[in-house]
């Protein structure tokens, strides 16, 4: 297949995509609509490697992905990053909840090795699949390696529909309470506050590159400052190995908070550089590209196992996270939402959260509104659950499989 035949085809399947979910106004995900195609597509007529083939291999999704996590760090601040706490906890209880119901219910229904091998996939992302796989595979147990990598593919058919339920319900929420005036922002608190100091200063130029003229602020020179926070993020992340093992990623998204409270990195330099869309493309392809390994074969053998763990685990995702947030004062849309990103991560916590406050709103103001409501918990949360929390389930889980 030719390099422009792929890349056409792709971007069909990701326009088809936008369209369904501005006709049904985000109720149906346009992640989960190119899911469903992507997977058609294998199944029939695309080559395997046909992401690959249109321009974005993975080393170039790796690229995107340091420079977009270090850009969603200039929408937090340092004061709405301290108040994740919630979110941590509350992502924490799904995780917990999700482990509870599938090793009681869920060990009734299915062997214990089965409920092993699945639940670090259910709450990571491809390195704590990949852990559970060779585990499974080293224990002789060729089918579970299987359905380790498939609950891996197939878990976003269940967390991007209903993340979208959920965020689009929290949306209409806190939208009413902002138009009546009984909410206030978090940025919008900061903005007032510092009103007076600001009022003339160009918020597309970062404080400490005020004094540069304005002729030197190219594309070139956002993505190169944006590319040295997070040259620093891999470096430190690096250095911190042999003692602590911490997600280069995760240090990029703390890096751009901090590049950009103080005045190192504007807030979106790759928006401001006109190079957002191309990024949020190739890593939207990156994430369909894993569905090639879904056969119909597999499907069919580990369909029951699959769908059964997969709801299981979302139940017990549930109703942890429902009282958790209960406790702390989280609707208990918002709390779900949060704990979903486990079945998924970034950069589609990213996508479905923007698309359903696009959907929501058109007024500048709100939607600002709404993003600083939920998208700083949607990602810290997709953070704790795929990078962190489902890599340490990993280890231990797989040292309990090889044991039995």
């Amino acid at each position: 297949m030719a390099q422009m035949t792929a890349f056409t085809l792709l971007m069909g399947i990701l326009y088809i995509g936008d369209i369904i979910s501005s006709k049904t106004k985000a109720w149906v995900s346009s992640v989960f609509v190119c899911a469903v195609l992507f997977v058609v597509g294998y199944w029939t007529f695309f080559p395997e490697n046909i992401v690959e083939i249109a321009g974005i291999p993975s080393v170039v999704a790796t690229l995107l992905m340091y420079l977009l996590i270090t850009n969603m760090g200039t929408l937090l601040s340092i004061k709405e990053l301290g108040n994740q706490w919630k979110t941590i906890v509350i992502t924490l209880s799904g995780i917990v909840g999700i482990v509870v119901l599938l090793l009681t219910v869920g060990s009734f229904i299915f062997d214990l090795k089965t409920v092993l091998v699945a639940v670090p996939p259910l709450v990571g992302g491809v390195v704590s699949s990949l852990i559970m796989s060779e585990a499974a595979q080293a224990a002789g147990l060729t089918s579970l390696s299987v359905l380790a990598i498939l609950i891996y593919v197939m878990q976003g058919f269940a967390g991007y529909p209903l993340t979208s339920i959920m965020l689009k319900k929290e949306g209409q929420r806190m939208l009413e309470k902002y138009r009546s005036g009984q909410w206030q922002p978090v940025h919008e608190q900061e903005s007032t506050a510092s009103k007076q100091s600001e009022i003339l200063e160009d918020e597309t130029i970062p404080k400490l590159f005020r004094a540069v003229p304005k002729r030197y602020h190219t594309d070139f020179s956002r993505i190169f400052r944006l590319a040295l926070v997070a040259l620093l993020a891999y470096y430190v992340s690096v250095w911190c190995s042999s003692f602590v093992s911490i997600s280069p990623f995760v240090l990029c998204l703390f890096f751009g908070v901090i590049a950009s409270t103080l005045g190192f990195l504007e807030k979106q330099p790759l928006k401001e550089a006109n190079s957002f869309g191309f990024a949020i493309l190739g890593l939207m392809l990156f994430i369909f590209d894993g569905l090639k390994k879904a056969t119909p074969e597999m499907l069919e053998e580990l369909l029951l196992p699959m769908v059964g763990i997969i709801v299981i685990g979302v139940v017990g995702m549930y109703l942890f996270s429902a009282i958790v947030g209960r406790l702390l004062g989280v609707s208990k849309e918002m709390a779900f939402a949060v704990s979903l990103t486990a079945l998924y991560g970034f950069p589609a916590d990213y996508i479905i959260t923007n698309e359903v406050i696009q959907s929501l709103t058109e007024d500048e103001k709100e939607i600002e509104a709404l993003t600083s409501h939920m998208m700083p918990p949607m990602l810290v949360a997709g953070f704790i659950t795929v990078t962190i929390v489902s890599v340490i389930l990993a280890g231990i889980f797989s040292s309990i499989l090889l044991s039995l």
